[in-house]
C-alpha cells in the first residue's frame, strides 16, 4: 500500500489497531467513525487526530434535544472525548517525528517557540503554518480512504461505516473532507 516508515503507513497501521481495539460490545451500536483534527497548543507543527465514533444510543438521546438529522450527523451531538490520538502527541511516539520529517522534506517546517503572535506577524511563517495544517488535514482524509480501501473498517465492525472528518477550527470543511474520505454511497445520508 505505502512505503514503510512514512506518516501514511504509520497512521494506517496505528488506526487499524485502534479500530481493532474497540470493545466488541460497542461495535454493533457504532454507526459512524469520527476523525477529529486538532493541534497541541494551536501549533500546526503538532497536529493530531482523535479517532472516535458515535453510537445509536447517544444518537437517540440527542434526538430529544434537536432535529434527528442534526443529531445524527452534527459532531456537536457526538461523543468527543476519551479517544485514542495519533500524530504530534506524546502517546504516539512515531507520529510526531514522521510528520516533522515529512514537513522538513517538503520545506514546510520552521523552528522556534510555539507563539501564535509570531506566526501571525510573519508572512512566511503564516504561510508555512497554513500549509502544515492543510498537509495534515490531507493526511487524515487519505487515512480514511486507505482504511476503506483496505477493508479495515469492515473487518473491525462487520460492515462499512462512514468516517466523518472534521476540524473544529475549520467549520464547514467537514463536508468536503468527509466526501473525499468515503465511498459516495456510504455518506449519502450525511450529505442530505
Amino acid at each position: 500500500m505505502t512505503e514503510p516508515n512514512t506518516l501514511r503507513a504509520h497512521l494506517h497501521q496505528a488506526a487499524t489497531g485502534i479500530l481493532e481495539r474497540v470493545p466488541e460490545r460497542l461495535r454493533p451500536e457504532i454507526y459512524v467513525l469520527a476523525f477529529n483534527v486538532w493541534r497541541v497548543d494551536a501549533d500546526h507543527r503538532r497536529p493530531y487526530v482523535d479517532i472516535g465514533h458515535n453510537t445509536e444510543s447517544r444518537y437517540a438521546r440527542a434526538c430529544a434535544e434537536t432535529d434527528p438529522q442534526e443529531a445524527r450527523w452534527n459532531y456537536a451531538y457526538w461523543l468527543l472525548e476519551g479517544f485514542e490520538r495519533l500524530g504530534g502527541v506524546p502517546e504516539d511516539p512515531l507520529g510526531g517525528p514522521l510528520f516533522e520529517a515529512e514537513a522538513r522534506a517538503l520545506g514546510l517546517w520552521y523552528d522556534g517557540a510555539s507563539d501564535l503572535g509570531r506566526v501571525l506577524g510573519d508572512d512566511v511563517l503564516r504561510e508555512r503554518s497554513a500549509r502544515l495544517h492543510g498537509h495534515f488535514q490531507d493526511a487524515v482524509v487519505t487515512l480514511a480512504r486507505d482504511l476503506h480501501a483496505s477493508c479495515a473498517v469492515e473487518r473491525a465492525f462487520g460492515r462499512p461505516l462512514p468516517v466523518v472528518v472534521f476540524d473544529m477550527d475549520c467549520p464547514g470543511w467537514e463536508e468536503e473532507a468527509t466526501a473525499a474520505a468515503n465511498p459516495a454511497g456510504l455518506i449519502r445520508d450525511f450529505l442530505a
